[in-house]
């Protein structure tokens, strides 16, 4: 896994793209998050621009318990909610991106949404590291 800035990445080789989307759907559920929308870039660019691109989705995962106390906190934190996950296929497998809480959430003005930001990006490495 690295972290880069915003984003916490894992490659995975051999993981054909679908099957990579497919796990890392269950390991959201295993951390209590659900997959809210799902936007299908491939198909958007293709549909739109007539443009080729890679198998790409980017995941918008929710926790309802972690969304809540959230908006508790800062009901304006909605603007940076849900959490996104991208899954693109490489050249050698999958790669699974994931846009850490704690960089996202860090613009509010709020004490009380860090840790629910902590406890969001721990969750979502553990899925990182289950696929």
């Amino acid at each position: 896994m690295k972290s880069v800035g915003y984003a916490l990445r894992r490659e995975l080789p051999g993981v054909p793209y679908n099957a990579a989307v497919e796990r890392v759907s269950g390991a959201l559920k295993a951390e209590g998050f659900g997959v809210l929308t799902k936007i299908d870039i491939r198909s958007t660019l293709k549909e739109k621009l007539d443009i080729d691109y890679k198998p790409y989705v980017i995941l918008g995962a929710c926790n309802p318990e972690l969304a809540h106390q959230a908006l508790a906190a800062d009901d304006s934190i909605g603007l940076v909610l849900p959490c996104n996950i991208v899954v693109a296929e490489t050249e050698n497998g999958s790669e699974v991106a994931i846009a850490r809480p704690e960089s996202m959430l860090s613009i509010a003005d709020s004490p009380d949404v860090l840790p629910v930001a902590e406890e969001a990006e721990s969750r979502l490495r553990r899925v990182l590291e289950n696929l």
